[in-house]
């Protein structure tokens, strides 16, 4: 007997979380989730909040996940307060497709249009742990923000960039949003994190990003290819200068604790 577990949330480059998942990364090997994660993977348009359908990161999961014939599925929901709002469970197909359903109405939101600045979090303590993790927040704002604007990120990155892992390494070699794209499309190339640091220059050449940190030097801030802002309110008013009063504003409280996407 095979029995899957997991949470449903929107996940920023397969979807969702759950389902899969439970198989391919959770229990697949390093190559297979490099493969996963490859640079064609994550640069795909489908690649990601709330799109399982036409995924390739997605499909590539579920398929490896009914190869090994699961047996039952068990997900469940959760609200910001870590409370089950909802249980979902049978077939893996059918039980994640109910479950992703219901997460897409609680949320995510749709707008009619991009916005010129948006404003947002990584959901406090311990998703804004480290500005690895920040990257997420910033891929939320980034599906409403126009080509050209702004996204501002407040975070609290105790754990610095971090330290451990290849996420502030990788940052350092490649020296710019292009550079990062460039060293990872060397053939061949596949380096933990390579994932993480791809979709944050997919973001960068899609928009200005700065960040607020009170546990990060303006030094870390720009070695991680950031602007570094050290007030929201001047940071703003100085980028409505520069968009004009008519400029479009968002903020994102919650961070990807909400997901928003534009409407067709």
């Amino acid at each position: 007997m095979r029995i899957l577990t997991g949470f449903i949330e929107p996940h920023f480059f397969a979807g969702f979380s759950g389902g899969p998942k439970a198989i391919l990364p959770s229990l697949a090997g390093a190559e297979s989730v490099f493969t996963n994660h490859g640079l064609q993977m994550i640069a795909h348009p489908e690649a990601t909040w709330g799109i399982t359908a036409g995924n390739p990161i997605w499909e590539e999961m579920r398929e490896v996940a009914l190869r090994t014939q699961p047996t039952f599925l068990l997900n469940v929901t959760l609200n910001v307060d870590r409370q089950i709002t909802g249980v979902f469970a049978g077939d893996m197909s059918a039980a994640h497709a109910q479950g992703c359903a219901f997460v897409k109405k609680q949320a995510m939101v749709g707008v009619n249009a991009p916005y010129d600045i948006v404003l947002t979090t990584n959901s406090g303590y311990p998703l804004d742990q480290n500005l690895y993790q920040s990257v997420k927040g910033m891929s939320a704002a980034s599906q409403i923000v126009r080509q050209g604007g702004a996204i501002i990120i407040a975070t609290a990155c105790e754990d610095g960039l971090p330290d451990h892992g290849r996420y502030a390494d990788l940052l350092a070699e490649a020296g710019s949003p292009r550079g990062i794209l460039d060293m990872i499309s060397a053939p061949g190339y596949h380096v933990q994190d390579q994932w993480q640091v791809q979709i944050q220059a997919q973001i960068q050449l899609k928009s200005d990003v700065f960040v607020y940190s009170e546990n990060l030097t303006q030094r870390q801030i720009e070695k991680a290819l950031f602007k570094p802002c050290f007030d929201i309110e001047e940071t703003l008013a100085q980028l409505i200068d520069k968009y004009g009063p008519a400029a479009r504003i968002c903020v994102m409280p919650e961070g990807p604790q909400t997901i928003p996407y534009l409407q067709n």
